[in-house]
């Protein structure tokens, strides 16, 4: 089975490359942009050799697992425009409820504290803001990144990457995959969910006039709501707990003082453990 778009994709005239491997899919998204084209376009490839994550860390990936990138071109509001990865987040979630198993297994204790297979619910939560986890451990990451074209248009890329077989074991943060989580699920199937699950989250979203809902929509799946959190923002470390997200999805604690904090970028830790490292 190859790469392909979902129907619904295609009445909506989006358009896909499909790679068996390439460097980057981001960057041929913006080379395509660079070189004329007119937008809606998927690139995709089961293997990423040099791709990027957020920071400009690398994000390589193993062959099977899912990279890719969506071009879209306009005179686009930028402000609304940053929004578009919560849009994508949703979409990838949407993609997983309806391609993965209900259930995951593993070894673990049963309610007699017996070891033994296990079952629980596969509930996938979304990171602020950028990162989708299982189990409290990172599936899937979105990078969004953008260039000016000419006459006062933009193209918009955004970036989604999915531990499908396999996760990276040399990172500072728990990370997992599909397959680890028991799920019978392959890159091209995930995608053609994903595809038609962009689409509808696109409609909701609606160039961002949509955005209080998928604002309430992100809040409903929201990883660390009312926990206690630790936010790296240019070298300093802002304590509080996690409280919500503003109309324009900034993230927000209340502090220890009782001030409550509107962050616009930063990397997130969960609970007192992950605080303690985010020093």
């Amino acid at each position: 089975m190859g790469f392909s778009l979902s129907p619904l994709a295609q009445q909506n005239f989006y358009r896909l490359e499909a790679f068996e491997t390439i460097g980057s899919t981001n960057a041929v998204a913006l080379e395509r942009a660079l070189a004329g084209d007119p937008g809606k376009l998927w690139i995709v490839s089961k293997q990423q050799e040099s791709g990027r994550g957020r920071r400009g860390r690398a994000w390589a990936t193993s062959h099977g697992n899912l990279a890719a990138s969506l071009l879209l071109t306009g005179a686009f509001d930028l402000k609304a425009a940053a929004t578009l990865g919560f849009v994508a987040g949703l979409a990838l979630a949407d993609a997983l409820d309806a391609v993965c198993p209900s259930t995951v297994f593993s070894v673990g204790l049963d309610g007699a504290g017996n070891h033994g297979p296990t079952s629980a619910p596969l509930r996938v939560e979304l990171k602020w803001p950028n990162d989708l986890l299982a189990g409290g451990a990172k599936l899937a990451g979105i990078l969004l990144e953008s260039t000016q074209l000419e006459a006062n248009r933009f193209a918009i890329v955004i970036g989604i990457g999915v531990n499908v077989v396999a996760y990276p074991d040399d990172v500072p943060y728990p990370a997992t995959s599909l397959a680890r989580l028991g799920a019978d699920c392959n890159a091209e199937t995930l995608f053609l969910a994903l595809s038609d699950a962009w689409q509808e989250n696109s409609w909701v979203w609606n160039e961002g006039r949509g955005l209080a809902e998928i604002r309430k929509r992100w809040l409903a799946r929201a990883a660390g709501l009312g926990s206690e959190v630790a936010v790296r923002v240019d070298g300093a470390v802002l304590r509080g707990i996690f409280e919500t997200i503003d109309e324009d999805c900034r993230f927000v604690i209340r502090d220890s003082e009782g001030e409550r904090i509107k962050i616009a970028a930063g990397d997130v830790h969960f609970g007192a453990v992950a605080s303690a490292r985010a020093e």
